[in-house]
């Protein structure tokens, strides 16, 4: 059986690294990390007892950091760099940790950038590269958005290996989610196709915080905290009126990371709908009942949705953006037509507000969390680029951080949020919310008990 956590590498790795570590531990350096250092992929007791069974090492990821020994002469090198996909806050952290490193850590004199994204790759387009050295990315961390530019779409890989080959370039950095994932992992098998010495190496972006094998993408903390921000606007919004609602829209397409995780944040909320939790409108469970009896009540109600829930309540659509992704319904436009179509004109007084923050969001600089972690990952790529691995992403795993295979991650598709899961039933408990939205679930949960914190929950 192929093990799906092995890490691939341009060739052996036989010059001296610049970097001044330490090679064993008790001479108050920092250390080298060693090769064979690994971290455990699933640390649950019963999974490691299955292994220990068969007397068999359980799957391990190769733990990243500085190699005493590298594959790239420094001097020689030409290393790229692209920004693709969606805004997120922390690019232009990711982008001069990178530079900094291989400037100053490495001696890498040669940088380029690439300009929006992948077509940037494409002369069709005849967008220029930019030099980065410390003194052009100096100050880019204190903005948002990406000095590099970004875009969406697929591009031809014959002609984007055959730009890199052109420029001479060895070892090339894609920052991006999920698509970028997957393109550069085209880039590589066409890369090994040629038999090039290209190393190909990914900094897992995405606010939406749904890479697999994957603790943390940067950007998800400072989305949370400006989410919460949001939230705290819709409380006072619905609690200063008769029958008030706040309704929050916030990012999170196949997953309701954010949407989680700023409620708990908050701590106002009354309902956190997310993809991974199907709800209906109508029955004894759906959110009409829910809101007729808050209502009825004469409370208050915040709503916190994320992009992906409901989508069944909408008319598809075959539409595609320029990722492939199909186009999501407006779910947070269908809540509140479907509410105010409902509530408005009743025997009580009802008023929603509707706040949608995303694009304010995702343009934000990094939060002080955010560009700490951004920095972090910007070094271990420099490193696992530098030390030739290749077809490779770089990120915490257990807290530590780990090489990945892209190949991997793109076959294991989206991280979601699992509703048995200890972050679930903190939602649950904080908003007091039922267990299920729509009668079918609910009949699968009856019998279960959940007592909310009564300080927390039920407000």
């Amino acid at each position: 059986m192929d093990d799906p956590f092995h890490i691939e590498s341009l060739g052996p790795a036989s010059v001296r690294s610049p970097l001044d570590l330490g090679i064993k531990p008790g001479d108050g350096l920092a250390d080298f990390t060693a090769e064979e250092a690994r971290v455990v992929a699933d640390l649950s007791m019963e999974s490691l007892r299955v292994f220990m069974a068969r007397g068999e090492e359980p799957p391990s990821l190769q733990r990243a950091g500085a190699r005493h020994k590298i594959y790239f002469d420094p001097s020689k090198l030409k290393v790229g760099i692209v920004t693709c996909g969606g805004l997120c806050p922390g690019l232009n952290d990711v982008i001069r940790g990178l530079v900094m490193t291989l400037y100053y850590g490495y001696g890498v004199r040669s940088i380029q950038g690439f300009r929006y994204g992948f077509a940037g790759l494409n002369p069709e387009y005849g967008y220029p590269t930019t030099e980065l050295t410390p003194d052009t990315v100096r100050d880019v961390h204190r903005a948002g958005g990406t000095i590099l530019g970004t875009s969406r779409g697929a591009h031809s890989v014959v002609t984007m290996v055959d730009t890199l080959e052109r420029m001479n370039i060895r070892l090339f950095y894609a920052i991006g989610g999920g698509g970028t994932f997957q393109g550069a992992l085209a880039l590589h098998d066409e890369i090994k196709r040629r038999g090039l010495k290209i190393g190909v190496v990914c900094l897992p972006k995405t606010i939406d915080n749904d890479i697999p094998l994957v603790d943390r993408t940067f950007g998800f903390h400072t989305a949370v905290g400006l989410a919460d921000e949001a939230i705290q606007a819709a409380y006072f919004e619905a609690s200063s009126l008769a029958n008030g609602v706040g309704l929050v829209k916030l990012m999170g397409r196949h997953a309701g990371f954010i949407a989680a995780n700023a409620a708990l944040a908050n701590r106002n909320v009354n309902l956190v709908l997310v993809p991974e939790a199907h709800f209906e409108l109508e029955g004894k469970r759906g959110l009409f009942a829910y809101m007729d009896d808050r209502i009825g009540k004469g409370k208050s109600t915040v709503i916190v949705v994320a992009e992906g829930a409901g989508q069944h309540l909408l008319e598809a659509t075959a539409t595609t953006d320029a990722s492939g992704n199909v186009k999501l319904g407006d779910i947070g436009l269908f809540l509140k037509r479907a509410l105010n179509e409902r509530y408005t004109g009743g025997e009580r007084n009802f008023s929603l507000k509707y706040i949608n923050p995303s694009y304010t969001i995702r343009s934000a600089p990094a939060s002080p969390s955010d560009a700490i972690f951004c920095g972090y990952l910007a070094q271990v790529a420099a490193h696992a680029g530098m030390a030739g691995k290749t077809g490779i992403g770089v990120g915490r795993s257990h807290g530590k951080f780990t090489h990945i295979p892209l190949r991997t991650v793109v076959s294991t598709g989206n991280r979601e949020i699992n509703m048995e899961s200890e972050l679930w039933l903190s939602v649950l408990q904080s908003t007091g919310q039922p267990l299920a939205m729509c009668d079918e679930l609910a009949k699968l949960t009856a019998k279960l008990t959940l007592v909310p914190n009564g300080i927390l929950a039920g407000q």
